[in-house]
């Protein structure tokens, strides 16, 4: 077993005083540059390694990570976020951490100015934000930034923004990976249809606009010939209205045999096609949620990608307890893996592994 190093036997390597390695590690002032070159020397030479996990501890301090995040339906992407930051904060249950979850409306730049501005007056340890807008999540992060509050982006990368660290998909490769794989099934079609989901005509997500650039960006370079038909469907409606959207599509679209959608909602259309009996037409989706998967096991969705939102939330936060309470440097980019999921693998994938 190796010997525990003291501070009293540094000081005595350095020859300086008790007091004056005790600054030095614990990063206070007061002490002169020829004192820590001495400090440091000693430490390198007797290959001091701090115990930052006993020192977190004896500070005895709390700690509260804001999650803010779009409002989600249940068996969502998002709700695997949660249970993952929750997970992170169990994990870590000696250390005093609490998360704290605040929800905005996507496309609703008021409802994200009032959660950003309840966030601030909470004034939290660390956030972490699913952004909205450049411009209106930069208002929020600017103010971060001033009060020295560290934040992680999840989902969407905005560079400009200066995060501690961002966890999500390069959602352009996604895209692109996608439009592989659909055409190595679809080929032969003349026309592929695109389902999204949309909000007053605009898409909710910027990753999904993203993943949509490189999915076009593919079939350009190698399937200019395909014609890409858009279906929406709104946001907030019911299912009866899902069915006759549906319906009145394939009735004029009857040549249809493949469609993709970027969002987590393959659902929607596949289990229409369950339904219905159209058995002739597959999907290919995004993220292993539980509706998701029972139209992959049926067979109506073909492929999904999986993201790991699980593990994303988790990260997030573990990430902040590691910057944060044991001052570690963390990776400032996380790409999470591009995995593609059929029903005869997906048993095998692991929602919640680390």
């Amino acid at each position: 077993m190796k010997e525990k190093i003291r501070i009293k036997d540094i000081a005595q390597r350095a020859g300086v005083s008790v007091g004056t390695v005790d600054r030095v590690l614990h990063g206070r002032p007061n002490v002169s540059p020829s004192a820590r070159e001495k400090v440091e020397k000693a430490l390198s030479e007797m290959n001091y390694q701090p115990n930052v996990y006993a020192s977190a501890l004896a500070y005895n301090k709390s700690y509260t990570f804001y999650l803010v995040i779009p409002q989600h339906e249940s068996e969502t992407y998002w709700e695997e976020i949660e249970e993952g930051a929750k997970k992170a904060v169990e994990t870590r249950r000696d250390f005093n951490l609490e998360t704290k979850t605040l929800y905005y409306e996507r496309l609703k730049e008021e409802s994200f100015k009032k959660v950003a501005a309840t966030c601030l007056q909470e004034k939290p340890d660390g956030v972490v934000i699913v952004p909205a807008t450049l411009n209106l999540t930069r208002a929020f992060t600017d103010q971060l930034h001033e009060l020295n509050i560290p934040f992680v982006l999840l989902d969407s990368y905005m560079p400009e923004l200066n995060p501690l660290s961002f966890f999500g998909q390069d959602s352009f490769k996604s895209g692109y990976f996608s439009a592989r794989i659909l055409m190595m099934v679809a080929h032969q079609e003349k026309q592929i249809v695109l389902m999204k989901r949309n909000k007053d005509g605009k898409v909710t997500s910027k990753q999904q606009e993203n993943r949509e650039v490189g999915f076009r960006h593919y079939m350009s370079e190698h399937f200019p010939e395909i014609e890409i038909i858009e279906l929406g469907l709104p946001m907030k409606t019911t299912k009866k209205e899902y069915d006759l959207r549906l319906e009145n599509f394939f009735n004029e679209h009857p040549q249809i045999h493949h469609c993709i959608t970027f969002g987590s909602k393959a659902h929607i259309m596949g289990d229409f096609l369950l339904r219905t009996n159209r058995r002739s037409t597959q999907i290919m989706g995004y993220d292993m949620v539980g509706k998701n998967a029972e139209c992959l096991r049926q067979g109506s969705v073909s492929f999904l990608v999986a993201q790991h939102a699980y593990q994303q939330g988790y990260c997030c936060i573990d990430t902040l307890f590691k910057a944060i309470v044991l001052k570690k440097k963390v990776e400032p980019v996380n790409y999470m893996p591009i995995e593609l999921l059929t029903k005869e693998n997906m048993d095998f994938y692991r929602r919640t592994q680390l």
